[in-house]
């Protein structure tokens, strides 16, 4: 089983505020054009361009860390479910990834938080490939010991995650939570593609329990 990063391990509010304060727009206002450009299927970066056309984020991420605010999260951005999750799923002895559209400084903060708990953690960054693209998936392929038909890979997007896992050959698990699972929840995709779709990572040990159990 893998794991999405951003809005399915990690709650990216303090994240995308700090964000809002880098460039002096309240975060009410950050967060409500956030959600318009999701719902209107455009990339999330292009909301960085709304308050500050020309924007580069890799740039700024790197500006941000010379001034000494660099992006960071730790266990209290985790969401509740998450070790608990994690716990219950070992003790069901599966094999455990994490891999997300993270930056290299991202990669060493999940280390250091999941490393004892997971058997591996990729980013983007370290594999020069990101989600949505194929080569990102083809990567966590190549890299899990199991046939790809036999990996689930939970996140909390249709486009970036559940499209992009399926046409890989992989299951896939949905969970609402976050801005792109709760605008795209009812979208035809999000209820016709994942295997699984679910409110909690809680939820996860058990569905998976019964749904081997019937693939017997």
């Amino acid at each position: 089983m893998i794991f999405d990063v951003g809005e399915c391990l990690v709650d990216e509010t303090t994240e995308y505020g700090t964000w809002a304060d880098w460039l002096q727009v309240p975060r009410h206002t950050f967060h409500a054009m956030f959600g318009a450009v999701i719902a209107q299927g455009r990339d999330y970066r292009e909301t960085f361009q709304e308050f500050r056309p020309g924007f580069d984020l890799y740039a700024e991420r790197e500006r941000r860390a010379e001034a000494g605010k660099p992006e960071t999260f730790g266990e209290a951005d985790l969401y509740p479910d998450v070790r608990d999750t994690l716990a219950a799923l070992r003790a069901d002895g599966l094999w455990l990834g994490i891999a997300g559209n993270q930056t290299v400084r991202a990669g060493k903060i999940l280390r250091e938080l999941f490393a004892p708990d997971v058997d591996l953690i990729g980013t983007s960054d370290d594999w020069g490939a990101s989600k949505p693209d194929r080569a990102f998936f083809d990567r966590v392929a190549e890299v899990v010991p199991a046939q790809v038909d036999e990996m689930l890979y939970v996140g909390d997007r249709v486009d970036n995650d559940i499209r992009p896992a399926a046409a890989a050959g992989m299951h896939t698990a949905l969970v609402r939570r976050g801005p792109w699972a709760t605008i795209q929840w009812h979208i035809e995709e999000a209820e016709a593609l994942p295997t699984f779709r679910v409110e909690s990572l809680l939820e996860l040990s058990p569905r998976l329990a019964r749904f081997n159990e019937r693939a017997r």
